[in-house]
């Protein structure tokens, strides 16, 4: 036999991961090489949810082992493992969610509600538990986009359980009032509705959670940015000057709070004739990246304008899986691995490592 685990580890690093542009070995997600007779066996850990991706990856990781003189079969086992990572200072993890997801926008009207469920959808299909908070309670708009209703049930009297459907954990105020019934609620109350949807909803230990902010940089924002543990922001714009005047607000408060922006999406970017197909730029074009370069963020993709879209969402199955293999889900689907890579290149959260040290006089 004249290959090594040594050899093997070599030829593992000259293969890369497409979606985070890293070798296996210098990521870390190659371990546990073994070697039984001519067979090789080893694990691919990924850190973000790639369920579309292991045969890929795998396959390139066949071939490079394969090549080895003296290999006669190359096993590996590719699987996502989704960590938790650090928040802002000063506020606690939830023991039940692992990463808090923000979706904002300065301004309403640009699909940031679409592009919410969108992003939580295409995270579910890649093999995530992910849930999805709305938190626009003066405006709910998830129950209708996730095609819910009916009113959440409590086990206990104190919690309540998340509603569900196409594979998400829900939770809206939009469940719980009348549809047609404003809410005519002041600031104190609103901060204290969210933080109940929040925290008194049963979670069943999800890898994200998609918030669903309201637009602007009112009460609801401050809440979450000084009582909710969120690991990043994603900001949603169009190319018009109105909306990224108003969206850098959005991601200059996240900044203050020390909130990580992942990026920002650019909503609505062109618009394609239903008739013939002809794209044109509306509402301006290359906006929402010339505002990445300005603050160095990544730019995160940007979806078209498009009747198809708007009729998913109203009818209650937004595109992900009313055409989980059209362009668009593609386009949500890249964005949500591109959020999930930089939530995973941020540091881990290292809490529940350490031991608690407890002082007794005696």
């Amino acid at each position: 036999m004249s290959f090594t685990i040594e050899t093997v580890k070599a030829a593992l690093s000259s293969v890369i991961d497409p979606n985070t542009g890293k070798d296996l070995v210098s990521s870390k997600s190659a371990r546990n090489i073994r070697l039984e007779g001519a067979e090789v066996l080893f694990d691919i850990e990924l850190d973000y949810p790639a369920k579309s991706q292991f045969a890929l990856i795998g396959d390139a990781a066949i071939a490079a082992v394969g090549a080895l003189d003296g290999v006669g079969k190359v096993s590996p086992h590719v699987y996502s493992k989704i960590q938790s990572h650090a928040v802002q200072r000063g506020v606690k993890l939830m023991s039940n969610i692992k990463n808090i997801i923000a979706v904002a926008s300065g301004k309403g009207g640009v699909g940031k509600s679409t592009t919410a469920v969108n992003l939580a959808l295409a995270l579910a299909a890649e093999g995530a538990q992910v849930g999805i908070l709305d938190a626009d309670i003066y405006g709910p708009s998830q129950p209708m986009m996730m095609g819910i209703s009916g009113r959440p049930e409590t086990k206990d009297g104190k919690t309540m359980e998340p509603l569900e459907n196409h594979g998400l954990q829900v939770s809206s105020i939009g469940f719980m009032v009348d549809p047609d019934e404003p809410m005519v609620w002041r600031g104190p109350i609103v901060t204290q509705a969210l933080q109940q949807l929040l925290d008194q909803t049963n979670w069943r230990d999800l890898d994200y959670l998609i918030v669903d902010m309201p637009p602007g940089t009112g009460d609801i924002q401050l809440t979450l940015s000084q009582k909710v543990p969120v690991t990043g922001a994603v900001i949603v714009t169009t190319p018009q000057d109105i909306a990224l005047l108003d969206a850098r607000k959005g991601l200059k408060m996240f900044e203050k709070v020390g909130i990580p922006i992942l990026g920002i999406v650019e909503n609505m970017s062109t618009h394609i004739c239903s008739n013939c197909g002809h794209a044109e730029a509306i509402f301006g074009e290359g906006g929402g990246a010339k505002m990445c370069g300005e603050y160095g963020v990544e730019f995160l993709g940007a979806l078209p304008l498009t009747m198809s879209i708007r009729q998913q969402t109203d009818s209650g199955t937004p595109t992900v899986v009313a055409e989980p293999d059209g362009p668009v889900a593609h386009i949500y689907k890249e964005i949500a691995r591109k959020v999930a890579i930089k939530v995973a290149e941020k540091a881990k959260d290292m809490s529940s490592k350490f031991p608690t040290i407890v002082i007794k006089n005696d």
